[in-house]
């Protein structure tokens, strides 16, 4: 067998591994079964919403139901079930940026008729857009420069990530992982390596 000191230090280091990875377990535990409060504002409609979403790491039927609202095609009046992973990125960008303000929407919900029409107008629309399953917003918070969210949602990479400075939002999604435009390799690297959300 090992030595006294030598089992001693061997049981130590055991020990300090076993808290760290406990104490990391918790942590996930804890983020896991968490409660989210959520605080939206419509540009369009000028509603605003708190909600407490997510109670205890389950998502609140009722309040998704107010979250699908506020986010709805306010054209055509017309809701869909948004995706809940959705609300929990957007969620982690707020905290990410430790913004104070609401989430101000320009755009969530879109029927595919609207979309239609968006795309006659501009060709920054496209054709089979996130919008129109209910896993994309447009948005940005007031006192939050756009680049720092556009880099949450990058290192979240967890979908699409949009950055429209002109018309004064970014777009994340829960699709496939890509984004646009194309920022350069190095400065890619330079965000990427804060460390995912």
């Amino acid at each position: 067998g090992l030595s006294r000191p030598v089992r001693a230090s061997y049981c130590a280091s055991l020990a300090a591994l076993l808290v760290v990875i406990g104490c990391e377990g918790l942590q996930n535990a804890t983020a896991d079964g968490d409660t989210r409060t959520i605080s939206l504002h419509n540009t369009h409609t000028k509603e605003g919403l708190t909600v407490t979403y997510k109670v205890n790491g389950r998502y609140s039927e009722d309040a998704l139901k107010k979250i699908n609202h506020v986010l709805r095609d306010w054209r055509e009046e017309k809701p869909i079930q948004m995706d809940p992973h959705l609300i929990d990125l957007i969620w982690e960008v707020h905290r990410e940026v430790e913004a104070t303000e609401p989430v101000w929407i320009v755009c969530g919900y879109r029927s595919p008729d609207t979309n239609a029409m968006l795309r006659r107008r501009s060709s920054g629309v496209a054709k089979f857009s996130q919008h129109m399953l209910g896993k994309a917003m447009d948005f940005y918070i007031p006192g939050v420069p756009l680049d720092r969210l556009r880099e949450a949602g990058l290192r979240a990479s967890r979908g699409g990530v949009g950055y429209y400075p002109s018309s004064n939002f970014v777009h994340l999604d829960t699709g496939s992982v890509r984004h646009w435009p194309r920022m350069p390799e190095a400065q890619l690297a330079r965000v990427m390596a804060k460390g995912p959300l």
